[in-house]
């Protein structure tokens, strides 16, 4: 039945019988029933506004209670509009200022995992840490770049820190280094720069190649069916693509470091696959805006062989190779190793600390180019640290089923590209257009005592370079762009190739001209007249042949 209406018919409080001035008292449970449906009737919320008439007579009584103003009849319409009003206002104030989470407050609840302490029981085991971590001082390298107005700021350098102390923790890292910083149009990656210890890289690379000899039994299987049906199919293409140059090991070379990137400190560490010599050389063809999302597409042309990770391992190693430098001797080449290595012919390419380097002052560091080396390998055209040669594998495997062939592409053979060595000083880097490689400076003149040598690259800007004494450290802050004096123009795409060989034999004969058709008839009459005078003589010999013998 639901509520009762009122003035329904025997349930009201002013029927006979429920009325306070009828001396009958009436039955209780009857009068409970009726308070029951009144109250039911006054909590009934509206459609229109969701409120009660009950809890608004309650707030209105409150009110008047608590204010106890004059004339409270006269003006109880504005109290129940004030009454009305004042939960409006809260409604509002719900919605626009309560419960709102900015980013900030996002942001520092992910990076409260970088301040939590593990569990230790005394204090040997953290001394013992201390003294055999890998873990580079980053605030110490900040402070030095703070000096020549170039880094971050000093809480977001300490959420690096951290950030690099939680990556050691969980990675079997032999040595690490806060390699920079790369802007992207979304989010921002910060980069570190380790190598793992001996023998923990090994599982991975066995994997890939498992991996690449399965493709490779496939593809012969395949090879094998289509060589079958290819008998009577008409002939293709003779293009050949030219051969896939393989990607240097892990630890030598472009590959020589493992990067691990983050957008934020705090956010999980993600390893960036190792570069191959394709990826190299397509980037530099191409100019791209980070996103900061490594699954991103790279939509460009020529068309780069990978996602954003690639595209931003290749620009890591490009910036890196040509950007890691030091002072002149805090490097030597071991004796042992680098007469081997010049007897192949491929360079030096391993080198160790100096420990008798003797630091130069800061004025000659920053009056001389000389007095900087590079310690990080130059890429070559190839793509490759180290040149190989792309035809020598298919040389030694099919000599006597491609013989011709070989013969064929002996005049085209690849000549070996060199690069600069190992330590080369940055005097001998070619300047763009009428701009130096790098300008160098000291971080103030007012106190020059305390000065240190800043360097600063004009060919990747956002690359610097400092050194104070026997420190020293690089770090690059930029967009992962190589200058260039002139606007980036995208490659133009090859030349069509022939759809078929051209020769006499499908050759369409051409038309001929009104003179020439003029020309081949008068020489077609002349010969018919020629051949008519040559029959007629033939005709008077045999004549003359017959009147001799008769």
């Amino acid at each position: 039945h639901g509520p009762y209406q009122p003035y329904e018919p025997g349930y009201g409080l002013y029927q006979p019988g429920y009325s306070p001035y009828d001396d009958q008292i009436p039955d209780p449970k009857s009068r409970m029933l009726a308070i029951q449906n009144a109250k039911a009737y006054l909590l009934k919320s509206s459609t229109t506004s969701g409120l009660n008439l009950y809890d608004h007579l309650a707030n209105m009584l409150t009110k008047i209670l608590d204010e106890q103003p004059t004339n409270a009849v006269d003006i109880i319409e504005n109290i129940s509009k004030d009454v009305k009003w004042a939960q409006f206002q809260k409604k509002m104030d719900t919605l626009r200022d309560e419960h709102e989470i900015l980013p900030t407050f996002e942001a520092a609840e992910k990076r409260k995992a970088l301040f939590l302490k593990a569990n230790r029981e005394g204090h040997e085991e953290l001394e013992e840490d201390i003294g055999e971590t890998p873990l580079p001082n980053v605030m110490e390298t900040a402070f030095y770049f703070e000096q020549a107005g170039i880094g971050l700021s000093k809480d977001e350098s300490y959420h690096i820190f951290l950030a690099l102390k939680k990556l050691i923790s969980v990675q079997p890292i032999q040595t690490c280094r806060f390699w920079g910083k790369i802007l992207g149009l979304e989010m921002n990656y910060i980069i570190a720069e380790v190598q793992y210890h001996e023998g923990e890289e090994e599982e991975e690379t066995e994997e890939e190649e498992v991996i690449e000899e399965g493709g490779k039994e496939m593809g012969e299987v395949e090879d094998e069916d289509e060589k079958k049906e290819k008998e009577d199919e008409p002939p293709k293409s003779t293009y050949k693509p030219p051969p896939v140059i393989p990607k240097e090991e892990n630890g030598t070379g472009a590959n020589k470091y493992v990067y691990f990137v983050c957008n934020e400190p705090g956010k999980p560490w993600v390893k960036l696959p190792p570069v191959t010599p394709a990826q190299i050389v397509c980037a530099r063809k191409i100019k791209k805006f980070f996103t900061g999302r490594l699954d991103a597409p790279v939509v460009s042309f020529p068309p780069f062989p990978g996602n954003e990770a690639n595209y931003l391992r290749a620009q890591i190693a490009r910036i890196s190779a040509g950007t890691q430098i030091s002072p002149i001797g805090f490097y030597q080449f071991a004796e042992e190793e680098g007469d081997e290595e010049e007897e192949g012919g491929g360079g030096r390419d391993t080198y160790e600390e100096n420990p008798d380097f003797q630091p130069l002052s800061v004025a000659e560091m920053v009056d001389s180019l000389s007095t900087w080396v590079h310690h990080a390998q130059s890429i070559l055209k190839q793509g490759r640290c180290v040149w190989l040669n792309p035809f020598q594998k298919s040389e030694e495997e099919e000599e006597e089923e491609e013989e011709e062939e070989e013969k064929a592409e002996e005049p085209d053979e690849l000549q070996q590209e060199i690069g600069p060595p190992l330590l080369t000083p940055l005097s001998e880097d070619e300047g763009i257009q009428n701009i130096p490689a790098w300008t160098a400076q000291p971080s103030t003149d007012l106190i020059p005592q305390y000065a240190v040598a800043i360097l600063r690259s004009n060919r990747w800007p956002g690359a610097h370079a400092f050194a104070s004494g026997k420190k020293f450290d690089n770090i690059y802050f930029g967009w992962g762009h190589k200058y260039s004096p002139e606007s980036h123009t995208p490659a133009l795409p090859p030349p069509v190739q022939a759809e078929y060989p051209s020769g006499p034999e499908i050759a369409e004969t051409r038309d001929p001209t009104l003179e020439e058709e003029l020309a081949f008839k008068a020489a077609r009459e002349e010969a018919l007249a020629a051949a008519e005078e040559e029959e007629d003589e033939e005709d008077i010999a045999e004549d003359d042949e017959e009147e001799e013998d008769d």
